[in-house]
């Protein structure tokens, strides 16, 4: 299939294309993605249906549109059916407006230009003004697309609802609009028009859009990251009307690790970064998933290399120094952090790193600072909303975490972070039924994950509630989930023993006692426990032998344990004579 090799001649019209258009982190995409492609063999030619012919410069190499595509998809609403593009480039006059006589900054006009000077300052406003009265192409797209910057600046700021701009895309694409009828199929519009539907929250709608601009020009990431959250499933992604393009299937990845399919995700970008060899966006995912799988020593690995490679690279390193946060790593985060101040103070990814730092040094009001500065910068910034969360946590001010909690949901309703959090504090709180319920919920987005279902069995267990066979279940679940730390093992073994259960209690006593040996944790409570209910279950049992090793290496503690271990072995002893007493006269009366 033409489209599902990566080339270097699209992905230079891309950069070229989105740049035009002020799509600079989807342009910065594209880029880092040509950069990561093998060099071109000199004098190789590509596929004749995707070369750019010399004749015809204004037209961009991409497949704009999917031939697959019904042709009511592609028009979203016009009863005219575009035709098939011809397998070499139209001339720039029969090409659609966008990618022809509109396409660049020349054709655009001067006022266009200006308009962009504009906006590459942040002068959104002045810049949509500029271009009131152009009809180029790359005027409407950028005079929408400055007002919708505008917008989101505003809310960034006062975190206010812009209602004008949706009115305005939407006027665009209206079928009683013969004066725009060349826009209608312009992808870029769509992606825009796709990003208001999202913000107005009208999800069916903004799916269709969001699949037309994908279709129309797939080298836009920035649609795809877009249509990201508008999936619940990947198989819902999978039966979207998508274009069979290479791009496809870095948004089906990206979703995997979204929906926390890490293991199919990392797969996955295994198998993309042969395509793109040398692409940092594919290895810093891969680091990613082996983060959201508590793969540490792994992921660590990887950002480090991506570090030494690209040390002034602030995307994803916020992660990374979540990673340094959580293995205590303090040299090493507070190198990160001055770094990060180095090459951009002003980054929410900074702010967000030299968080972690002050938070590891116990330092939670700074943290909290530079929390907050992240979310001044960007307000939609997960990752600080979470984390700001957690520090408040710390400084037992449960009413600001649960707002900063909230926040992260509402945001992105799959951060399962900010939903544990929830959970926690409400826990703090003593209200389990809402602790339960924010428990539930992260439970759903991370079913594989042991600590969710520790949360829930402790929530089940609380005085409250006393829901004892649930905590059971959950505590099962967190076991078979592969619970690293313990902690289910020992609430089983517990549980059951409260429910006079003593088969099931010595069952997981048992087990508990050989990770405990396997960790060398000889001298940990548990490991006492263990031993000393072992020791009584087997004497009650009358398995003696096992009851007397466990007292023999009970001795070994000092305190109450070894004078209880002392006090058993008597008893099994004189159970043991007796035994041996009864057994003795026994065959005497048999002679």
């Amino acid at each position: 299939m033409a489209g599902s090799r990566v080339k270097h001649s699209e992905l230079r019209q891309a950069v070229r294309d989105l740049q035009n258009r002020g799509l600079l982190h989807s342009a910065r995409w594209a880029a880092e993605q040509l950069y990561g492609l093998e060099d071109e063999v000199p004098g190789a030619r590509e596929d004749e249906d995707d070369a750019t012919p010399a004749a015809a410069p204004a037209t961009p190499a991409t497949p704009f549109a999917n031939d697959d595509a019904s042709d009511d998809e592609m028009d979203l609403g016009t009863d005219e059916k575009p035709a098939k593009p011809p397998a070499t480039a139209p001339p720039a006059d029969d090409a659609p407006e966008w990618r022809g006589r509109g396409g660049t900054p020349e054709a655009a006009g001067d006022d266009f230009i200006l308009a962009k000077a504009y906006f590459d300052l942040g002068e959104y406003r002045r810049a949509s003004h500029q271009v009131t009265e152009n009809r180029s192409s790359l005027g409407k797209f950028l005079r929408y697309y400055s007002l919708y910057l505008a917008g989101e600046k505003r809310k960034n700021e006062e975190m206010l609802e812009l209602e004008t701009l949706s009115f305005d895309l939407e006027l665009i694409l209206k079928d009683d609009a013969p004066a725009n009828a060349e826009c209608r199929n312009d992808p870029f519009l769509h992606y825009l028009l796709g990003l208001v539907l999202v913000e107005r929250e009208s999800r069916d709608k903004a799916k269709v859009s969001l699949c037309a601009a994908c279709r129309g020009y797939p080298c836009n990431w920035g649609a795809w990251e877009a249509l990201m959250p508008l999936c619940a499933t990947v198989e819902e992604a999978q039966a979207l009307p998508l274009p069979d393009h290479w791009m496809r299937k870095w948004f089906i990845a990206a979703l995997q690790l979204e929906l926390q399919d890490n293991r199919k995700g990392l797969q996955a970008y295994a198998s993309l970064v042969m395509d793109i060899p040398a692409s940092a966006i594919g290895v810093v995912q891969m680091a990613v998933g082996h983060y959201n799988m508590r793969e540490f020593d792994r992921a660590q690995s990887i950002f480090e290399d991506v570090y030494k490679a690209d040390p002034y690279r602030l995307e994803g390193m916020d992660t990374y120094s979540n990673i340094l946060y959580v293995k205590e790593a303090t040299a090493k985060l507070s190198y990160l952090a001055h770094c990060a101040v180095l090459t951009d103070k002003y980054r929410p990814e900074t702010c967000c790193i030299v968080g972690n730092y002050y938070s590891l040094k116990a330092q939670h009001e700074k943290a909290v600072v530079y929390f907050s500065r992240a979310l001044r910068l960007n307000w939609k910034y997960l990752s600080a909303w979470t984390l700001m969360g957690h520090e408040y946590v710390e400084m037992k001010n449960p009413a600001a975490a649960i707002d900063a909690y909230r926040h992260a949901v509402d945001i992105n309703p799959r951060d399962y972070r900010a939903w544990y959090g929830l959970g926690q504090t409400y826990e703090i709180l003593t209200m389990p039924y809402y602790a339960l319920y924010y428990y539930q919920r992260a439970t759903r987005l991370r079913p594989k994950d042991p600590r969710m279902w520790c949360a829930m069995g402790q929530c089940y267990e609380s005085d409250q509630l006393q829901m004892t066979v649930a905590a059971i279940r959950c505590y099962q679940r967190a076991h078979q989930n592969g619970d690293q730390e313990g902690i289910a093992l020992g609430k089983l073994a517990k549980l059951h023993h409260e429910a006079n259960n003593a088969k099931a209690a010595a069952h997981y006593h048992r087990l508990n006692l050989v990770r405990l040996l396997e960790e060398g944790a000889d001298q940990h409570e548990d490991t006492v426990k263990a031993l000393s209910y072992l020791a009584d279950y087997y004497k009650n049992t009358k398995d003696y032998g096992k009851a007397e090793a466990c007292c023999m290496r009970l001795l070994d503690y000092a305190g109450p344990e070894k004078q209880l271990a002392k006090a058993l072995l008597r008893e099994i002893h004189a159970l043991q004579e007796a035994a041996a007493e009864r057994a003795e006269d026994t065959s005497m009366a048999d002679v």
